[in-house]
This record gives structure tokens, C-alpha cells and sequence, in this order.
């Protein structure tokens, strides 16, 4: 059972934790539109919105980083591609300003395209930002032989140097990320061969083809990854079995069904009252997890801190939140007066 005490062990170790991040790395680049300045263009006729402020920010597995970074992981390990132009250039200086991560593992290469997600938010007095249709660069070829090689070479180092690491497998096109057929077998070598150190995996497409590590689905990838009816429940226990390690399903405000041999249990969500923004709440639940795991604690304990993790960054509107010890402590404190009230 999360406590006060359990939270503050937590928060003491982090600064001594190294965290590996395996993945995708996209660029976040908001444009903020400021919706009383529209001018219609003379040539369409169409509204031409006005950037007022452009914010850029480590995207998927970066989404992952700047949560560690914001509870405080004293270093954070990154193996990703990015490509060598102008969306790289930004990531790398978003980066730079996260305290504590050693991008010594990050491949920068002219052979591929930076994947970016260019959000607008339309901003209008008395009302929360609200996102319009994103623009999306993916790279829809497969990764070249030669970066495999090499993101697989750094997994080996980097596997030593970590005391946890989390797998981020956002491209949908197989094997056109970093997360290839490949370097999932290599995880599953790496795994099996030292099964006590924490590796979580969460994947848009295919949660149900890595074996040895810990699964963080959804509801909706669970059932696929068994080929189960939309209407079913998702069967996590047999997932669990199949990949042999914990599964931590997230059930939207429900909280997290673990499940790990022969055992399941619903953990519960904190409840959040006022609008909420859920983009990023996935990945920082796996920085939740992940931080709570390697700082010792049970399996339990690190789902029930990824919800409270996640409770923070929802209520943060119109940007991917995160959420700092202090974060941490207020919402407990906040949570812990609810349920005595």
C-alpha cells in the first residue's frame, strides 16, 4: 500500500538511479494560435492562423524522459535514432535543457528523418488551448542494417550501466523505428539472462511479441495482442504468462490491472475532478513505474505511484505534463485528504 514513507523512499533514491529509455524519440513542437488574431488569406479565403509562441519538447520516449527527469532520475540513458536537420537540431537542445541526460547512446544520422508531431493549439480567451489536426513526420522505411547494428551494439553497453530501463515502441510500420524485430530478440536475451533488473515495454502495435520483460498495454492492446473480441475483458493474466513477467495494464480511470502469475488486482486510479488533457498520461505512468520499481519498490506500490504520477500531468492542459517531487507530495497530500474528509 503507497504511504507517505514508501513516496519519500522513492523520492530519496531517484537522485542515485540510472535509467535507460530504448526507443523512439520524436519532437514535440506546439504552435500556439492565438484565435482573436485570424486573418482570412486573400489567396483561399481560408482563416490563416497566427503563431504567437512556438514551444518545442522530447516527444514519446522523450514524453518518458522528461518525467524521470522531473521526479528527479539523477541519469537518464537515452538509445534512439534522430535524423541530422532542423526538427534534430531542436530536439537536441530540448534535451540539453533536461538536467542529468547522457546522450552519448543517441545516433544522429542524415539517413533519417527526425519524427516530429507539430501540434496547433488554438488559444481563446475563457477557454482551455484545444489541439487541431497534428502534423505528423514519421519515417515509413525500414531502419538501415547499419543503425540497427549500431543501436544494437550500444544496447549491450548501455544494459550494463542502468538500473532499469523502459522500451518505447511508437512507430506503427514494423521495423521502420528503433525497436525492431532485432533488438526485441536482443531484449529478450538480455532479460532472460539477468532477470532482475526492471525492464518495462509499451508499444502502440506490438505488445504481444516481446517476451522476458515487464508489458505496460492498454485495454485495447491487451485484447489485441490476444486476439481477443473488443468486448472482452482483457485477459492480462495470460499475458503475463506469455511474455513470463508482470503486466501492468492501464484502464483509463479505473487505475492499472497487474497482473503477475498466478495473481490479478486492480489498482486504483486517484480521482481527478476538473478538465484534463490525458495526451502523455501513458508515458508518465511508465516513468512511474519504472522510478518506483528501481528505487525498490513492490510491484503494487510502483503501479499505484504511476497512477499518482499520472493524476498530476492529466490536469496540466495544452502541453505533455509532467510531474516534480514537490508535485508528487502536494497531490499526496491532496489524495490523502479526500479519502479522510
Amino acid at each position: 500500500m503507497l504511504t507517505e514513507r514508501l513516496i519519500e523512499d522513492v523520492l530519496g533514491r531517484l537522485p542515485y538511479l540510472t535509467v535507460g529509455v530504448v526507443g523512439d524519440l520524436f519532437l514535440d513542437r506546439y504552435l500556439d494560435l492565438d484565435a482573436a488574431l485570424a486573418e482570412p488569406s486573400l489567396e483561399t479565403g481560408l482563416d490563416a492562423y497566427q503563431v504567437v509562441r512556438v514551444r518545442a519538447a522530447p516527444g514519446a520516449a522523450g514524453t518518458v524522459m522528461n518525467n524521470l527527469a522531473a521526479l528527479g532520475v539523477g541519469r537518464i540513458l537515452p538509445l534512439a535514432v534522430i535524423g541530422d536537420d532542423g526538427e534534430g537540431h531542436e530536439l537536441r537542445q530540448a534535451l540539453d535543457a533536461l538536467r542529468f541526460v547522457d546522450q552519448r547512446h543517441l545516433s544522429v544520422t542524415r539517413d533519417r528523418r527526425t519524427p516530429t508531431y507539430t501540434k496547433p493549439m488554438l488559444c481563446q480567451a475563457g477557454h482551455p488551448p484545444r489541439e487541431l489536426n497534428r502534423l505528423d513526420i514519421k519515417n515509413r522505411s525500414r531502419l538501415p542494417a547499419d543503425l540497427e547494428d549500431r543501436i544494437l551494439h550500444s544496447l549491450n553497453h548501455l544494459w550494463r550501466e542502468v538500473d532499469a530501463l523502459v522500451v518505447l515502441d511508437q512507430v506503427s510500420e514494423e521495423d521502420c523505428g528503433v525497436v525492431t524485430r532485432r533488438v526485441r530478440q536482443r531484449l529478450e536475451e538480455l532479460a532472460a539472462h539477468d532477470p532482475h533488473k526492471f525492464v518495462l515495454a509499451d508499444s502502440r502495435e506490438r505488445i504481444g511479441e516481446f517476451r522476458r520483460v515487464s508489458l505496460k498495454p492498454n485495454e485495447r492492446e491487451c485484447r489485441r495482442a490476444l486476439s481477443q473480441a473488443d468486448d472482452a475483458p482483457p485477459d492480462v493474466l495470460r499475458l503475463a504468462q506469455r511474455t513470463e513477467r508482470p503486466v501492468f495494464c492501464t484502464c483509463g480511470d479505473q487505475g492499472i490491472l497487474l497482473a503477475e502469475a498466478p495473481r490479478v488486482e486492480m489498482i486504483p486510479a486517484y480521482p481527478v475532478n476538473g478538465p484534463i488533457d490525458v495526451v502523455g498520461a501513458g508515458d508518465a505512468t511508465s516513468a512511474g513505474i519504472v522510478s518506483a520499481r528501481a528505487a525498490g519498490a513492490s510491484l503494487a506500490d510502483a503501479a499505484a505511484f504511476g497512477c499518482l504520477v499520472a493524476s498530476i500531468t492529466i490536469q496540466q492542459l495544452g502541453t505533455t505534463g509532467t510531474a516534480t517531487p514537490e508535485h508528487v507530495r502536494q497531490r499526496w497530500r491532496q489524495v490523502q485528504g479526500v479519502a479522510h474528509g
